[in-house]
């Protein structure tokens, strides 16, 4: 079972498989690993000690940062993510990101930003459009058109409590739905991200 894998610099981990979206540009639908990964399905979800032995187990003065992200929306897990994250803190300086769809208040249906305040560094969202509808139809999230007001509205609110925020869409769109996300993404106050897609995508970065 892999709880933790290096991608490039940066060591992730994988928390859970399950996610409210089955968006359409998804690497789980072209693959099961990234990178030199073994198989990111996990046959059941690990246990908080069991991803801290595997995080222990690791020397993170190795990596750039330690990121959640996996094979699902880490923010499922959000109680056990903060709670790895804040023993990560004791024991390291390493600078800790959670990658997200930004579905986190709908999932525990209450304000979870100010959760993340002390022991996350970062925080990247997914965008990928300009409308709820266009959202829908791309990202099949359970929360039909409740999705995308409510993604704006966590990334908005988290800006607060997290040192950096940004936005990200994967560049398959047209360049009118990529500068109408931009905008989005500026009232939020994020930055803005735009990343590369190819049929074999392999990289975990949201």
């Amino acid at each position: 079972m892999t709880i933790t894998y290096r991608y490039k610099d940066n060591l992730y981990v994988n928390l859970t498989n399950r996610c409210p979206n089955r968006c359409e540009f998804c690497l789980r639908t072209t693959g099961d690993k990234v990178g030199d990964s073994g198989s990111l399905w996990l046959e059941r979800e690990p246990t908080v000690d069991e991803i801290w032995a595997s995080i222990e187990s690791r020397d993170l003065s190795q990596y750039s940062q330690l990121v959640f992200c996996g094979y699902g929306e880490p923010t499922y897990r959000l109680d056990d993510l903060l709670e790895i994250a804040r023993r990560v803190k004791k024991v390291s300086d390493i600078a800790i990101r959670v990658n997200t769809n930004g579905l986190s208040d709908l999932i525990h249906k209450k304000d979870t930003a100010p959760l993340f305040a002390g022991c996350i560094d970062s925080v990247s969202v997914s965008l990928n459009a300009s409308t709820p509808e266009k959202y829908d139809a791309l990202c099949h999230s359970i929360y039909g058109l409740e999705a995308l007001p409510a993604i704006l509205r966590f990334t908005k609110h988290i800006e607060q409590y997290v040192p950096y925020v940004r936005m990200t869409v994967v560049d398959t769109m047209s360049e009118s739905e990529l500068e109408a996300c931009r905008r989005l993404c500026e009232q939020t106050g994020a930055d803005f991200c735009v990343r590369h897609y190819t049929p074999d995508w392999q990289d975990p970065e949201t």
